[in-house]
């Protein structure tokens, strides 16, 4: 049975959710991401204020997260920055490779992050993409959403892994999910997410054109260029906004809220993810019209 957000009961409705916001802004997304929750709040659609942005990315060291820290700046929230690749530089540390442990480094680097952040109390961190993965002591501090552009069960890593692996797979839908997170990537209690086709209608001739060349040499032709690619990625990302305003709503209004590291409704019994494609589509749609 998929569970239904509710109304919170008399009383039970929090004002105000103070959020902290992630991001390293490896993309322009980040800055969507964040300019859609800006303008929910502005518009009175979202009871909440983002009370600080923190990137670890130093300013100078990307073009694309130079841009979003301008956004930040502009938008008059605090940002705090820290690099990891300074950090870890300095440390003498290795780099973070997928499926081995995290490096030491990467420990007290989380220390700093929290010492740093520790004048800028919020009620819920959004990790909308940051590329790091927390250790146990910055998870337990803080309740992290993070944004993962696969449905539950899905495909993880980056979102150029996820479609990838979609391709490969034939696959007929993908995904967007919010869940709490961990230290193990990709894998915290799941909190809200929607799902979507990727076949039908128009997108079944670029699967044709992939198929019949053979989804691997047109990946080695084209890369992320390749025109079924980049729509999944364009549908995944439209997405991405309404699902994010949507969960923060739901956390601000009391129908959501964190409870030792799970995910529970406004009575307060534990779930496993409220699917929200409905609304999703909807707001597309609306959009779109």
């Amino acid at each position: 049975m998929t569970p239904v957000l509710s109304s919170p009961p008399p009383g039970g409705r929090a004002k105000g959710l103070r959020v902290g916001w992630f991001a390293t802004a490896r993309g322009q997304t980040s800055g969507k991401l964040l300019a859609g929750a800006l303008a929910a709040i502005e518009e009175g659609r979202l009871d909440a204020e983002v009370v600080v942005v923190f990137c670890n990315r130093d300013p100078g060291e990307d073009a694309n997260t130079d841009a979003f820290q301008e956004q930040v700046r502009a938008a008059g929230i605090p940002l705090v920055t820290l690099s990891s690749r300074q950090f870890r530089r300095a440390a003498g540390g290795k780099v973070a490779r997928k499926g081995e442990p995290l490096p030491e480094w990467r420990r007290e680097y989380d220390r700093e992050v929290m010492r740093l952040l520790a004048p800028h109390e919020f009620d819920l961190g959004v990790l909308a993409g940051y590329m790091l993965i927390f250790y146990e002591e910055a998870a337990a501090k803080w309740d992290l959403l993070n944004l993962h552009p696969a449905a539950p069960g899905g495909p993880t890593g980056m979102w150029q892994d996820v479609i990838w692996e979609l391709i490969a797979q034939g696959a007929d839908r993908a995904g967007v999910m919010i869940h709490l997170a961990t230290p193990e990537l990709d894998e915290g209690p799941v909190v809200t997410y929607c799902t979507y086709p990727i076949r039908g209608g128009e997108i079944d001739d670029l699967w044709r054109d992939a198929e019949s060349r053979g989804v691997e040499a047109a990946r080695a032709e084209d890369g992320e260029e390749l025109p079924l690619f980049r729509e999944i990625r364009r549908r995944g990302v439209q997405r991405e906004v309404p699902l994010v305003i949507e969960t923060l709503r739901a956390f601000a209004d009391g129908r959501v809220r964190v409870r030792e590291k799970q995910a529970v409704d406004a009575s307060g019994t534990v779930i496993e993810g409220f699917d929200l494609s409905e609304e999703i589509e909807r707001i597309v749609a609306g959009e779109s019209g």
